[in-house]
């Protein structure tokens, strides 16, 4: 168990350093959000159940679990949080993006409630 626990934890620690290299590499905000996001659900819950196995218990396993829930629920939403900021500010978008979805949705008029 030790040797899994171990290796779960150099391989989160991996992914979290890719995505700090595709901070520095990916061409726009939109890709770097992608990238940060996926790492921050990915690479923490592997390096939790990394965590869980080196030091087993039922008080860890809790924490764990409760740790994973909020982060796979919570880096969702703020990833697509932020890109939507970016958006909305004019952050620009990689050349030969499409589609556009959200373009196509200002140009409808939106009904006010």
């Amino acid at each position: 168990m030790d040797i899994v626990g171990y290796a779960l934890v150099l391989l989160g620690s991996v992914v979290f350093a890719t995505a700090g290299l595709g901070v520095l590499k990916l061409p726009d905000v939109y890709t770097r959000i992608s990238a940060i996001s996926t790492a921050a659900g990915f690479g923490l819950m592997q390096v939790l159940v990394g965590v869980l196995l080196l030091l087993p218990g039922p008080e860890n396993t809790v924490k764990a679990i409760v740790a994973i829930v909020l982060q796979l629920a919570t880096s969702a939403i703020g990833g697509m949080a932020l890109a939507r900021a970016g958006y909305l500010t004019g952050s620009p978008l990689v050349a030969g993006t499409s589609p556009d979805q959200l373009a196509e949705d200002a140009e409808t008029p939106q009904p006010r409630p």
